[in-house]
């Protein structure tokens, strides 16, 4: 049964299917416990084990500015999510509800990481009890992922294409190591331009599951032409938002191997950057193991020695996980309440149609750029 939009009287605690995914508040505190046991574990770890002096000494020596700042650009990181949310979704969205939404996808796919789609599944949730339609959160969600994700892609296209061809310093690795990825991201932007073609070609579906595929098809359809529009139109929250929300955390990355030593040169960072957040989709809390060994194995395979490596990614972890996760928990637990005092605060827009975001009188507004 389909989410209806929240009204002033409506039970917050009403059961349905998309709020059962969503963490209650005990599960939320016992996942921050398990976060903190785990980083807690780490430390002592590093602090007894034998043959990690170089490590501690490392760490011992970070300078405190420096720490600081990686700090400061996180917190940026995460509101240039908030705004690119905001952009995406509707300029007409609230900012205290967009930051809480926002926050709070950013604090579920810290401590419920699944790929990002714990996140999403929330911001969903909380979008449909504020009166936004589920075709165009479908549209919508397709389209922020696709424009958030597409910047880590064009940064692996453009930086293992200008280490490739020596347009930025390199540490030695062989070219294979960056071209490949620049090739592989280039081609998947590519891929995905070319997408709608392929899903907008007829089709007469027969039986529940082909019809389900058929409208999750127009969809992503409607949702990779929103992306592109909304890029095309120059929205400062969207642009601004969507590669500040990387280029921070990127250089957040780099305050703290300043804190340690010295950063390296900037193409290769950048590409380590995103090879490394494949670790990401291991599902562990936090992607804690899974996103710290996939950087730090990236940052050695482009040429950076282990022991700066190392305590650069725990000191921009330490931030990356526990900034996110204490504010999105505080998100979280406002949610409720926030949504019972501003019901539907989404503009309506025009129903789509079968043919994929197309009426009548003509084309439906893209979902950032609707208007009240």
């Amino acid at each position: 049964m389909p989410l209806q939009p929240s009204t002033g009287s409506a039970p917050m605690d009403s059961p349905n299917p998309a709020r059962a995914m969503l963490p209650d508040r005990r599960g939320i505190l016992v996942r921050l416990g398990v976060m903190l046991t785990v980083l807690v574990a780490l430390g002592l770890a590093i602090a007894s084990m034998p043959g990690l002096d170089e490590l501690r000494r490392t760490l011992a020596d970070a300078a405190p500015g420096w720490l600081a700042a990686a700090l400061a650009l996180e917190a940026a990181s995460c509101l240039a999510f908030v705004a690119a949310f905001r952009g995406v979704f509707s300029r007409g969205l609230p900012w205290r509800f967009s930051y809480e939404v926002g926050m709070a996808a950013q604090g579920t796919n810290v401590l419920l990481p699944a790929g990002g789609t714990s996140g999403l599944a929330l911001s969903a949730w909380a979008l449909r009890k504020a009166g936004m339609s589920t075709e165009r959160i479908a549209r919508g969600t397709v389209a922020f992922f696709l424009i958030t994700s597409s910047v880590n892609f064009a940064t692996a296209a453009c930086a293992g294409a200008a280490v490739t061809f020596g347009l930025l310093a390199g540490a030695g690795v062989a070219p294979a190591l960056t071209a490949v990825p620049a090739a592989l991201a280039a081609a998947a932007i590519v891929g995905v331009h070319f997408l709608p073609r392929l899903l907008d070609r007829p089709r007469s579906p027969s039986g529940r599951m082909s019809r389900g595929l058929a409208k999750g098809g127009i969809a992503l359809s409607a949702g990779i032409r929103d992306a592109g529009t909304l890029v095309r139109s120059g929205s400062p929250l969207v642009i601004a938002g969507a590669v500040g929300y990387m280029a921070l955390d990127l250089a957040a990355l780099a305050a703290a191997f300043a804190a340690v030593g010295s950063p390296p040169p900037v193409g290769m960072l950048a590409l380590a950057y995103v090879v490394g957040q494949l670790g990401a989709l291991i599902p562990l809390p936090g992607g804690v193991g899974g996103t710290d060994g996939g950087l730090i194995a990236a940052l050695v395979l482009y040429g950076t020695p282990l022991a700066p490596a190392v305590g650069a990614v725990l000191a921009y972890r330490a931030f990356q996980l526990g900034l996110p996760a204490l504010l999105g928990a505080l998100a979280v637990f406002r949610l409720p309440r926030l949504l019972r005092g501003i019901p539907d605060v989404c503009e309506p827009v025009a129903a789509l149609s079968a043919s994929g975001g197309r009426t009548g009188a003509g084309s439906v507004a893209p979902v950032g750029i609707a208007t009240s």
